[in-house]
């Protein structure tokens, strides 16, 4: 049943939540916005409590924030499993990549989980090589998909009274789009996802350029959960 009064009065994540505007404003797979947003719970040990925050960019990434601000405030004790997980509107850049496997081989009781809503300038080496190097280190960093995006509703946003089932429904195209590119980067294949902007009226255009060698390597379901792509066709 849905609630008349938003998020309970008594939730101790209230003050820690965003905003609906912010949360759309952010977490939209179809808006470039330029900065980012990071969303993430912790859980120590076999506690079963759930610690909820959000963090934006400053003069440092989201990233590096988060990296710096929980090795200051906590003290890991190696019995003491840690697991982490992050929704971020971008995808890490390199640098944040390589920052994150540094965090983790420091701390190698600390699981990390990374849902994104956007991959950050996929077209760069730099960054595809970054994400790969998280894949290999064993993070699993996914594209959000319906379910994140209800599950960040309910519980890092302020929503209105009545309103924790109405997240905003974004179409699912855009995400199986990023879903299918970041496969092509787990397998280190070119990219097949363009993305441009036409400026005079502020659209964002998606493209698919597929080659025999994402054809190849991806696995079919998802190369045609799209329903833009059909099995190539060869002449004899």
């Amino acid at each position: 049943m849905a609630s008349d009064r938003g998020p309970a009065a008594g939730d101790a994540t209230l003050r820690r939540r965003i905003e609906p505007w912010e949360f759309e404003a952010f977490f939209d797979p179809r808006e470039l916005r330029k900065e980012a947003c990071l969303l993430y719970e912790i859980r120590w040990g076999s506690n079963h409590g759930i610690w909820r925050h959000s963090s934006k960019n400053t003069t440092k990434h989201v990233e590096h924030n988060f990296i710096e601000k929980f090795t200051s405030e906590r003290h890991f004790r190696p019995s003491v499993s840690c697991s982490i997980t992050w929704f971020l509107s971008w995808s890490p850049c390199w640098k944040c990549s390589q920052a994150i496997g540094e965090f983790l081989d420091q701390h190698p009781r600390v699981t990390l989980v990374i849902h994104v809503a956007r991959l950050f300038q996929h077209m760069d080496p730099q960054n595809r090589r970054g994400l790969r190097d998280l894949f290999t280190r064993g993070v699993a960093v996914q594209i959000m998909g319906a379910a994140e995006y209800d599950y960040c509703w309910r519980n890092f946003v302020n929503y209105p009274p009545g309103k924790e089932a109405h997240w905003p429904r974004y179409p699912p195209l855009w995400m199986k789009l990023y879903a299918l590119e970041l496969h092509c980067i787990n397998l280190s294949l070119p990219p097949c996802l363009k993305i441009s902007r036409r400026r005079q009226n502020q659209l964002t255009l998606f493209r698919l350029e597929v080659q025999n060698c994402h054809y190849r390597m991806i696995p079919p379901h998802i190369l045609f959960a799209t329903g833009l792509i059909q099995l190539p066709v060869t002449w004899r």
